[in-house]
Order: structure tokens, then C-alpha cells, then sequence
């Protein structure tokens, strides 16, 4: 265990062991194998019991010598005799995987009569593509329930914000009027867009991959396309056309759907991370974290997890894309690249969606600080209302520079721009040559009177959000 893995490694995506997902996964995956084998008739009959059997007591009893070889010495009471300290149990670095010593160490753990059903027909990249699609069923599940979680939370914020003003911030600066509500349903819509495309693939694209030597199955002979669909059956994956071995769609496709959940986990944990700033002071995480150097810090560590996860995830998928392109029948490399990023990129995004559940459910909306900065902004953020009042006559560039000429004396003297819009004579008389009268100005400076369509987009992605769950209710 890493001692980042609190941040980096939080929720279940992985399982309750991480470390021992992917020869879990790998066995798992032999142990179907040796199943549908059984199924098709080309395996006596318990051969699939022997295997998974030998495979779960692996999966319980020596599963930790596979990932940590130096556990224990050889034949110490309660570890797997696998090796020394250091050791290669498997032989991962000789063959280059480790599935060819996984599968001998399995079949010297099944009865003779049954060892021959022990990875039949297949090679070492079927056992692991498959694994991979397995850890993402059930990773994305994982993921979906998080992401759930989060999209609640922002349903409600948007519900009970949606009138909130609060001030609009564009290039870091002040403009316009917005309400929370507003933002929040901005969050909500990115969500459950990112649920979307984890649906859509974990219900079309995760498909197992049998295809033998070089994807033609010819140790299997016309059995072999049975086979794949069996195996399929055992895993709850699909069956594809034909096997995918340097078709790496499948699997750019998951990293995609994985990296867009984190660019929308990002885009809050930023937001909250800028509102929640001293200076600011807007929002305020539920579970604030110290500092080793300052006792007065109340850091946002749920937003920040947040951010340290999804940064490191377009990295990971640019490496994975890059290793798309790949040659022949089996790659030399690139299918080898694929691996460690593929689990991390799954276990980051498990993690920030895990931390984005906590932080968007417990939010705290302070709506007297949200107030009270958009009225220290003095009215400049209306500045925009105002000149497209006098610019149907003065024309929209003369009004323009008009109330852009009030705002910098504005600034510059510390007053609201209401005072010198109404106060210097210059622009008063231009304003009411342009028919626009004080009570007018007055009006066009309450930000209440200046938010849009804020309401009907809030109630929008509501609507959207509530058919959403209807559907995804009806699919379940």
C-alpha cells in the first residue's frame, strides 16, 4: 500500500484489495475459460469446477504471494511457497507477462485429469484484454454509483440556489450577475453527460477477447468462435465480431469515458477550490483539512483530491492513445504500455469520483458572502445592462464607451457607478439625450433584474437530470 493511496486510490473501483485486482481478474478470466471449455465439449466434464476451484483457492489463500512476493519465506506457515524475497514468482519478466506462469501455477493446482482445460485455445494477450474489460464492468459501476452521488448533490445545490445572485467571474474577473443555481446546474448537466458515456460503454463496448495465437483460434478449430461466445456468457461481457488484439478501440473508448468523468469532476473541484478562497469565501467544504504549518488553514482536501486525480488523467490517455497504433497481430511494446496507465487512469477516476461524492453532498452555500461580494463590485458588473439601454440611440459602440468611460471614473474615485453615472453631468446628460431616465439606471443596476434565463436553464437541466434517471431507473 502507498501511503498517496488515501488520496489517489479512495472508493472501491479496484475492489476491497487493490493490489490484487489484476491477478484476481487474470484467474477469473482462466477460470471461465475452463468453463465454457466444458460447455462446448472440449473439456471432460468437471474440468470447469477443478479450474475455478483451483483458481478461487489461489484468489484466497496465495493471492498475496503473486503480488508480494517477499510476503514470506518459502513455506512459511500461512503464504504461498512462490519464492524468496525479490523473487519472480511467475517468471512475469521472462516471458514478458505474467500470465504464462499464472496459468502453470494454476494447472499444477487442478487434478491431471482437468489441467488440460487450463488456458486451451488461448494466449497470454486473450486472458489479459479480457481481464481488462472485467475490471472495467465492474470498475464503471463503481464509478456510475459516485458519480450518482455527485449528480444529487449538484441537483439539489441547483434546486435550492436557483435564485441565488451571486457574481458572474469571466478570465478570473467580475462580470456579469449569475445565480449559483446556475453554476451548480452546470455541474449537474457535465455529470450526468459523464454517466452517459459510462453507460454507453460498459452496455456496447466492453467485449472479451479470444482469439488464440493470432486471432484466428485454429487450436480450436471450428469450435473456436463458440468458445469466445461462452466465455463471454461466463464474464457478463460481450462477444465482438472478431478478436481485437491490435484493435485498441475498445480500450481507448473506456479511457475516454474515463478522462471526460474526470474533466467534469475537475470542473467543480475548481470552482469550489476559487470560491472557497479567504478572499472569497462563497462556499465552504464540509470537511475542511489542516495544515502541518498553519493551525488556521482550512484547506478544501476533498476538491484538492479531486484535482490531483483528474491532472493526471489526460496524460494517461494520451499514452494510451499513442499505443493505439499498433502492428500486425500483436504488438511489440505498445499492448505492454497499455497496462499501468490503463489501471491507474480506472483507480484515479474511482478515486475522484469517490471524493466528489463527499465534497458536492457536503457543501456549504454561503449566500450573505455571495451578496455581499457582488455589492462591493459598486454596480460595475451592470455596466453591460446599462449601455444597452441608451444604445438604441446612441448606437451600441457610443453607448458602449460611454458607460466604459463612467466604470474607469468609476474605479478610480471608489464610488458605485450609479454616482457617477447619475452624478457627473456629462454623462447624465448624454444618458437622457438618449431617452434613458435615473429611475431607469436604478432599474439596470439591480442585478436581480439582469440574470437571463438563468431560471429556465436551471429548471432545464433539472428536467434533463430527473428524465435521466428515469431512464437509467428503467434500464436497471
Amino acid at each position: 500500500m502507498s501511503v498517496f493511496d488515501p488520496v489517489f486510490g479512495r472508493g472501491e473501483v479496484l475492489g476491497g484489495d487493490p493490489a490484487a485486482a489484476w491477478p484476481r481478474a487474470l484467474l477469473e478470466v482462466e477460470a471461465a475459460l475452463a468453463r465454457a471449455l466444458e460447455r462446448a465439449g472440449l473439456a471432460p466434464a468437471g474440468a470447469g469446477s477443478a479450474v475455478t476451484a483451483a483458481a478461487e483457492e489461489l484468489m484466497s489463500g496465495g493471492i498475496a504471494a503473486l503480488v508480494s512476493p517477499g510476503a514470506g519465506p518459502p513455506g512459511a506457515p500461512g503464504t504461498d511457497p512462490l519464492g524468496a524475497p525479490g523473487a519472480d514468482p511467475l517468471g512475469t519478466g521472462a516471458a514478458g507477462n505474467p500470465v504464462p506462469g499464472l496459468a502453470r501455477l494454476l494447472g499444477s493446482r487442478v487434478p491431471a485429469e482437468y489441467a488440460g482445460a487450463v488456458h486451451r485455445g488461448a494466449t497470454s494477450q486473450d486472458i489479459i484484454d479480457t481481464a481488462m474489460m472485467l475490471l472495467a464492468s465492474r470498475g464503471l459501476a463503481v464509478i456510475g454509483d459516485d458519480l450518482a452521488a455527485s449528480a444529487a448533490g449538484c441537483a439539489r445545490l441547483a434546486a435550492d440556489h436557483r435564485d441565488t445572485v451571486m457574481i458572474g467571474r469571466t478570465l478570473l474577473q467580475q462580470a456579469v450577475p449569475v445565480t449559483f443555481g446556475l453554476m451548480a446546474a452546470g455541474w449537474l448537466t457535465a455529470v450526468d453527460d459523464a454517466r452517459a458515456g459510462l453507460a454507453t460503454v460498459r452496455d456496447g463496448r466492453l467485449a472479451v477477447q479470444f482469439g488464440g495465437a493470432a486471432g484466428t483460434l485454429a487450436a480450436l478449430d471450428a469450435a473456436g468462435p463458440r468458445v469466445a461466445a461462452l466465455l463471454a456468457a461466463e464474464l457478463g461481457l460481450a462477444v465482438p465480431v472478431l478478436p481485437w488484439h491490435t484493435d485498441r478501440l475498445r480500450l481507448l473508448d473506456v479511457a475516454a469515458a474515463l478522462a471526460r468523468c474526470c474533466a467534469a469532476l475537475g470542473k467543480i473541484a475548481r470552482d469550489v477550490t476559487l470560491l472557497s478562497q479567504s478572499e472569497v469565501g462563497e462556499v465552504t467544504v464540509g470537511s475542511p483539512g489542516g495544515s502541518s504549518a498553519m493551525p488556521h488553514k482550512r484547506n478544501p482536501v476533498a476538491a484538492v483530491a479531486v484535482l490531483g486525480c483528474a491532472r493526471q488523467a489526460p496524460g494517461l490517455l494520451a499514452t494510451l492513445a499513442a499505443g493505439a497504433e499498433q502492428e500486425y497481430q500483436r504488438a511489440a511494446g505498445a499492448w505492454h504500455a497499455e497496462w499501468e496507465p490503463y489501471t491507474a487512469l480506472l483507480r484515479l477516476t474511482g478515486s475522484a469520483a469517490a471524493w466528489s461524492a463527499e465534497l458536492v453532498t457536503s457543501l456549504v452555500v454561503d449566500v450573505p458572502r455571495m451578496t455581499a461580494n457582488l455589492a462591493s463590485a459598486k454596480g460595475l458588473p451592470l455596466a453591460e445592462h446599462v449601455a444597452a439601454l441608451a444604445a438604441g440611440v446612441l448606437g451600441r459602440a457610443a453607448a458602449h464607451d460611454l458607460v466604459a468611460e463612467a466604470s474607469h471614473r468609476a474605479v478610480a474615485a471608489g464610488l458605485p457607478l450609479r454616482d457617477v453615472l447619475l452624478g457627473a453631468q456629462s454623462f447624465a446628460d448624454e444618458l437622457a439625450s438618449a431617452g434613458v431616465l435615473p429611475e431607469e439606471i436604478e432599474a439596470a443596476l439591480e442585478p436581480s433584474g439582469y440574470l437571463g434565463a438563468s431560471g429556465i436553464f436551471v429548471d432545464a437541466a433539472l428536467a434533463a437530470h430527473d428524465d435521466y434517471e428515469a431512464s437509467e431507473g428503467s434500464h436497471g
